[in-house]
């Protein structure tokens, strides 16, 4: 944990301490359980990070500020970034449709625009309910490629583009598809060169089985009974766009800082992507723009993200205008991440204007999209 952790920081209009931080998180793992890693930043500075309990079961290796979780959906961002980077570039538009990119893609993809794809507004089917039965294990994985075959093999999306507002993973692992195509990298040499190296991330990367290796890896587990097995890799573990990085804290704190600095794209550019999407007909349908869910909580604006996955939970909480950010990584299934985060954010005393607390941890008051299921 860094000095700065051992400090009373103060955050808005009160101090708190990283016993407060701790007495949250510390009761949940201990040094021969699976566990949680955790990132509090204010004004651009790390005012706490720390681990607790293992990262797997067999070396019972502790959990610390430079282990690597698998983010699952929370890579949607990266993912996003990377498209913007190429619309940066000049090589993609968001009103781009997806058969001038997949000229072989069915008829029903010229509707298909980018924007409709990082928004979760394009209706393409879920391609986990497209897989047939058996087909695909934990050790047969389902690639990138297959996803898009099964994509091509519909003759038409669930709704019509722009109408309806449905999470799609099938979106994210086709934007993944379409950065390889249009950079001429892999997916995940692309977003290190123009995103992880450039930010010092050095420790984050897409992880493909075989390929490369994550350091400081994390495994995933699930909560039987009174115990925890192993439960790290599924049938759809291996696609990359909708879900398939691995990071830390000591990254997403560079990660973070990005964001709140503009060092990868301008903050005009940005704009877009922090902007609630409408439907068609004008209409709001979810508070959602590039890659980060935007409703604000308790009056206080944010971007935020989940992730869920085999053995894996995660979050990030982005309080914009008070410029507090909160990430909470788990390798277990038991614990919800984005409660966490708000109970976390419940002891930084950040007030309104008349001096009343805002963050409730428990999340009354919004209701979390249908559709976050987890990936299995």
């Amino acid at each position: 944990m860094r000095l700065a952790a051992l400090l009373a920081f103060s955050v808005g209009a009160g101090v708190a301490s990283a016993g407060d931080i701790d007495a949250i998180f510390a009761p949940l793992a201990d040094a021969k359980s699976p566990g949680v890693a955790v990132l509090v930043r204010r004004d651009g500075r790390t005012v706490f990070d720390r681990g607790y309990g293992v990262r797997d079961l067999r070396t019972l290796d502790r959990i610390d500020a430079k282990t690597d979780f698998r983010l699952a959906s929370f890579t949607k961002q990266f993912t996003a970034m990377a498209i913007m980077l190429l619309v940066h570039d000049g090589k993609l538009r968001y009103d781009q449709r997806l058969t001038e990119v997949f000229p072989d893609f069915p008829a029903y993809g010229q509707a298909i625009a980018i924007r409709h794809l990082l928004t979760h507004t394009s209706g393409l089917p879920d391609y986990e309910d497209l897989m047939q039965p058996d087909t695909w294990t934990a050790a047969h994985q389902i690639q990138d490629a297959e996803v898009l075959g099964l994509l091509e093999r519909q003759t038409s999306g669930k709704f019509a583009p722009g109408t309806s507002w449905v999470y799609s993973n099938s979106g994210y692992v086709v934007l993944g598809l379409m950065v390889a195509k249009v950079s001429g990298q892999p997916f995940g040499k692309f977003l290190h060169d123009r995103i992880f190296q450039p930010l010092r991330m050095s420790r984050t990367l897409v992880y493909i089985n075989g390929k490369n290796t994550v350091p400081n890896r994390a495994y995933g587990h699930s909560k039987e009974g009174d115990h925890f097995v192993e439960t790290d890799q599924s049938s759809t573990s291996a696609t990359q766009g909708d879900g398939g990085i691995y990071s830390n804290l000591e990254d997403l704190a560079r990660w973070d800082g990005a964001l709140e600095s503009h060092s990868l794209l301008s903050e005009a550019e940005m704009q877009v992507a922090l902007t609630p999407i409408k439907l068609n007909d004008g209409s709001p349908p979810a508070s959602y723009g590039f890659g980060w869910f935007l409703d604000p909580f308790e009056g206080r604006p944010r971007m935020w993200h989940t992730g869920g996955t085999m053995g894996f939970r995660t979050v990030i909480e982005r309080f914009t205008r008070d410029k507090v950010t909160i990430v909470v990584l788990c390798n277990r299934t038991d614990l919800d991440t984005e409660k966490l985060a708000l109970q976390a954010a419940q002891v930084l005393p950040i007030s309104d204007e008349a001096g009343s607390t805002i963050f409730d941890p428990t999340g009354a008051g919004r209701s979390p999209p249908e559709a976050l299921a987890p990936k299995q």
